[in-house]
C-alpha cells in the first residue's frame, strides 16, 4: 500500500476509537459499581496528540433535611420544684388502765407487739453479774430487756435482775447467783427466775415463796459455759440461750400468760413541769460510777459507766433506756442468814435484804426532765405504780425502764 494509504488508513483508524471512546465516556452514570464517579477518558485527536476529554458532571447526592431544634433559653430563675408532703406526727398514746393495754400491748413497756402471741409466755427474770468488771462486762442481751434493777449486794457490788418478756435475746450472761430482792421481784412480774444458784440460806428463803416452783438452776435447759477465755474464772463462765429457757418452762408445764394485778401507766406526753434532767449521775459506794445521757434525736437515755460505755455484748451497741428510775428503798441487814460464819459463832457478813414492798420515794427520768413520784405497792403480786403527790399516776415513756435501786443513806445523784 503507498506510503500515503497507510497514513490515511490509520487516521481513519485513530478516529473511529477516539469516536467509540467518546460514546463509551459520555453517558452518566455508566459505572455500574460507582454509578456517581465522573468517567474521563483520554481522548486522542487525530493529529495524534493526547488531550483530556470533556468531564462528565454528575447532579450532587440529595441530602436529607435536618431540622434542628430552637436554641435553649437561658434563664436564671430557680426550678420550681414540689415540696414533700408533711410527715404527720404520730398520734399521741396513753395507757392508764388494764384495758387500755388491749391485747397487743406488752404491759411491762408500753409497746406495740408485732407478734402478740409472745405476750401469751410467762415473763421470765435472770440473774446477771456486774463485778468484776473485766470478767462480767461487756453483759449479753441486757440491752434488750423490758425492765432491769441494779441492786446492792452485801458487799456494796451491784447485781442485775434483768426481766425479759416481749424480746427474746439470743445470749444472756454471765449468769450469777441470786438474793434476797429475788424472792420479791419474780412475784411482782410473775416470772420464772433463772439463776445459777445461791446461797444455801437465801435459796431456801426464796424456795419457801409462793415463787419456789419456778426457780430454775444450771442444771436446766438453755443453760452453757463460755469456757473460751482462759482468763475468765469458771463462776463468770455461764450463759443462756434465752428461747431454750422458755422451753426449760414450757416443759416443766409452767409457761402460761402472766396475771399481772397492778399494771404502769404509760403516756407518749411527758408529765407537766419536770426539772431538767440530760444528764443523771450516780454512785454505788465508791466503786462504780453510773452516767445516763439524754439524746434529743431518740428521746433514750445512754448509759455509762465508770467513763465507759456500758455495751451489749451482743451486739457491741450501748444500752438505752426510755425510763431511768432511782428508786429508795430500805436496805437491812437479814440477821438470819450469816454469809461469812466465825468459827466462834459470831459472823463477818449476813445477807442484806432490800424492802421493797409498801412505798417510798423515787425519781423518774424521761424525755429530759425528771418528776418526782412516789412508788406503791401494796400487795406482794404487785409490781411497781408511781403517783405523783396529789395521788395521779405518773406516766413512763413508752418502752424499757432501767430501775436504780439504792439505800437512803447514799449521796444525792447530780442531775443536770
Amino acid at each position: 500500500m503507498a506510503k500515503t494509504s497507510q497514513h490515511t488508513f490509520r487516521l481513519i483508524i485513530l478516529f473511529m476509537v477516539a469516536i467509540a471512546l467518546v460514546a463509551c465516556g459520555g453517558e452518566e452514570n455508566s459505572n455500574p459499581v460507582n454509578p456517581t464517579a465522573a468517567v474521563s477518558p483520554t481522548v486522542i485527536a487525530a493529529v495524534g496528540t493526547a488531550v483530556p476529554a470533556a468531564t462528565a458532571t454528575l447532579p450532587p447526592p440529595a441530602l436529607p433535611t435536618v431540622t434542628l431544634p430552637p436554641p435553649a433559653v437561658v434563664s436564671n430563675e430557680p426550678t420550681p420544684t414540689t415540696p414533700p408532703a408533711p410527715t404527720a406526727a404520730p398520734e399521741p398514746v396513753a395507757i392508764y388502765s388494764k384495758a387500755d393495754f388491749g391485747t397487743d400491748r406488752n404491759p411491762l413497756t408500753g409497746e406495740l407487739m408485732a407478734d402478740p402471741s409472745v405476750l401469751q409466755r410467762r415473763p421470765i427474770a435472770i440473774k446477771i453479774s456486774n463485778n468484776p468488771p473485766s470478767f462480767t462486762r461487756p453483759q449479753h442481751g441486757i440491752g434488750q430487756a423490758d425492765l432491769v434493777f441494779e441492786h446492792v449486794t452485801e458487799t456494796n457490788i451491784t447485781r442485775f435482775t434483768v426481766i425479759f418478756y416481749g424480746q427474746t435475746p439470743s445470749d444472756v450472761g454471765p449468769i450469777r447467783s441470786a438474793r434476797l430482792i429475788d424472792k420479791e421481784l419474780p412475784a411482782m412480774y410473775d416470772a420464772a427466775i433463772f439463776m445459777s444458784g445461791s446461797h444455801p440460806l437465801i435459796l431456801d428463803a426464796i424456795a419457801q415463796t409462793d415463787i419456789g416452783d419456778r426457780i430454775y438452776r444450771e442444771t436446766s435447759t438453755g443453760f452453757y459455759r463460755k469456757e473460751d477465755n482462759p482468763d475468765i474464772p469458771f463462776e463468770h463462765t455461764l450463759y443462756a440461750h434465752t428461747a431454750e429457757l422458755w422451753d426449760s418452762v414450757e416443759w416443766g408445764h409452767d409457761n402460761r400468760p402472766p396475771n399481772f394485778t397492778s399494771t404502769m401507766a404509760f403516756d407518749t406526753t411527758p408529765p407537766a413541769e419536770g426539772d431538767p434532767a440530760s444528764y443523771v449521775e450516780l454512785h454505788y459506794a465508791t466503786w462504780s460510777k453510773v452516767v445516763w445521757e439524754y439524746n434529743e434525736v431518740d428521746g433514750r437515755y445512754y448509759r455509762t459507766v465508770d467513763d465507759e460505755p456500758f455495751v451489749d455484748g451482743n451486739n457491741d451497741e450501748q444500752v438505752s433506756a426510755a425510763n431511768v428510775i432511782i428508786l429508795y428503798a430500805p436496805h437491812q441487814f437479814d440477821r438470819s442468814i450469816c454469809i461469812y460464819p466465825r468459827e466462834d459463832g459470831g459472823c463477818d457478813l449476813y445477807s442484806t435484804e432490800i424492802q421493797i414492798w409498801g412505798s417510798g420515794y423515787a425519781m423518774l427520768i424521761r424525755d429530759g426532765q425528771k418528776y418526782d413520784m412516789t412508788w406503791l405497792r401494796q400487795n406482794r403480786s404487785d409490781m411497781f405504780t408511781f403517783v405523783d403527790s396529789q395521788g395521779n399516776p405518773v406516766p413512763l415513756q413508752i418502752g424499757n425502764t432501767w430501775f436504780q435501786v439504792v439505800p437512803f443513806y447514799y449521796d444525792d445523784p447530780i442531775i443536770e
